[in-house]
């Protein structure tokens, strides 16, 4: 009885060096789980039970357990390698197309495959929520999983519909010697400047505004605003633009070289801006010629709101537009919240997707399929999909790896206590040998 005892306790020593060794081997591997081996006394029973008397049959392995305390993080130089500080599994299916076999993993390790979907080494794709719009506010979907894909060519260009200019309009300035208003006589205008907007395909065309004062009050001042069209090629080649009042359609001018009908605002005595209060003009569109089957730029706010009327030299002190011409992918940023966002070089940025993350009520019961993966299994629950930062999900980390959570010190220490074990157990061999070795020399 000794002997089989003793080879019960010479197995699970075995079991405990295997999964130590296990573990050191693995001290590297990134996102990693260290394990343990566990153990559970067996005794022989029969129907009465067992004897008060009765001494233990040995040992068995009850189990072999990962433990899945946080890995520490090490920062890389890869915007793309990601790490879950606290709880949740990235969400793997096994490529693009096979997306209804999933696997769970909180190894990082991801990249872009030939064609741009956003993968790790096994080649299996990640699995993010489908985003409504390309704008976070938009939201996501996130009862929809999907493959994510960068779009590795260009950004989509957007056409401008809004153009915002502050500028101070010298106080000091008189009222035009020549009139009426000519874009090509500098001295029909006090002021000109020039902004550049985008068509529906991303081409560029200046729109440029003139300034010109007009009559003057004890307490107010006027001041035209006329705006033109032209192409960069040929910038003198002007089209007239109608401005008009915000919020309703304005028609363009009865041919590209009739007058334009100008924006009007009035400043206050203390320089401020008094009408329109809102400073906001809408404008005619722009039908592009030659054709090129871009859509009219349609500029349907035109905001001169902060502008003012002091006694300083013409400046712009504002310009933005919301156009975007065409442009090429420059990086990859993924926020703490798992929000990946495609920058390009004409400066916009798309939303591609939320990293879809996924818990279990039993971490332990789930299924070890190897290359640091795990599966549901029925000891595991079911799936608790979620988003990072919320309902108990930890942050994404870009940028950054999960290390394994394997102590190497400890690991060591726990080689020598197994160790110890193994030669404890074949040392009751050797005794029960002996004792056996004994009686049958027994004459």
């Amino acid at each position: 009885m000794a002997f089989t005892t003793a080879l019960s306790g010479l197995n699970a020593a075995s079991n405990n060096l295997a999964v130590t060794g296990n573990n050191i081997a693995n001290a590297n591997t990134v996102g990693f789980k260290k394990s343990r081996s566990e153990f559970a006394d067996v005794y022989a029973s029969s129907l009465g039970g067992v004897s008060n008397t009765t001494a233990g049959a040995g040992v068995r392995v009850a189990n072999v357990a990962q433990q899945f305390n946080q890995g520490s993080l090490s920062f890389t130089d890869n915007n793309l390698d990601l790490a879950i500080s606290g709880e949740g599994f990235f969400t793997m299916a096994k490529s693009p197309t096979e997306t209804n076999d999933i696997t769970y993993t909180r190894s990082g390790e991801f990249k872009l495959d030939k064609d741009g979907y956003l993968v790790n080494n096994q080649g299996k794709s990640l699995m993010v929520y489908k985003p409504n719009g390309t704008a976070v506010s938009d939201g996501f979907s996130t009862g929809v999983t999907q493959p994510v894909q960068i779009n590795t060519l260009t950004g989509l260009p957007s056409a401008t519909d809004t153009v915002s200019l502050a500028v101070n309009l010298n106080a000091n300035e008189t009222v035009p010697s020549v009139t009426p208003f000519d874009p090509t006589n500098n001295n029909s205008y006090n002021s000109q400047t020039s902004v550049t907007v985008y068509d529906s395909l991303g081409s560029p065309h200046i729109l440029s505004t003139y300034y010109v004062k007009g009559a003057s009050t004890a307490s107010t001042t006027n001041w035209s605003v006329y705006h033109f069209m032209a192409e960069p090629a040929t910038p003198t080649a002007r089209t007239s633009i109608n401005a008009g009042t915000y919020g309703t359609a304005v028609a363009a001018p009865a041919t590209t070289t009739t007058l334009p009908t100008p924006a009007v605002m009035t400043f206050d005595s203390s320089g401020k801006l008094q009408s329109p209060v809102s400073g906001r003009f809408a404008l005619s569109d722009y039908t592009i010629l030659p054709a090129t089957g871009a859509a009219p730029v349609k500029v349907g706010t035109m905001d001169f709101f902060g502008s003012t009327q002091v006694q300083e030299k013409f400046s712009v002190n504002t310009m933005t537009q919301n156009g975007l011409p065409a442009g090429r992918l420059t990086g990859i940023d993924i926020d703490d919240e798992g929000v990946i966002f495609a920058r390009f070089s004409n400066g916009g940025s798309q939303t591609m997707g939320k990293v879809a993350l996924t818990r279990f009520a039993n971490t332990n019961g789930l299924a070890k399929i190897g290359d640091t993966a795990w599966g549901q299994s029925a000891n595991s629950g079911e799936p608790i999909p979620g988003e990072a930062g919320a309902n108990n999900f930890g942050l994404i980390q870009a940028g950054a790896l999960e290390s394994s959570n394997v102590e190497l010190s400890a690991q060591l220490v726990n080689l020598i206590v197994a160790q110890q074990h193994y030669q404890a157990n074949a040392q009751t061999i050797t005794t029960e040998n002996s004792i056996m070795q004994t009686i049958l020399q027994i004459r």
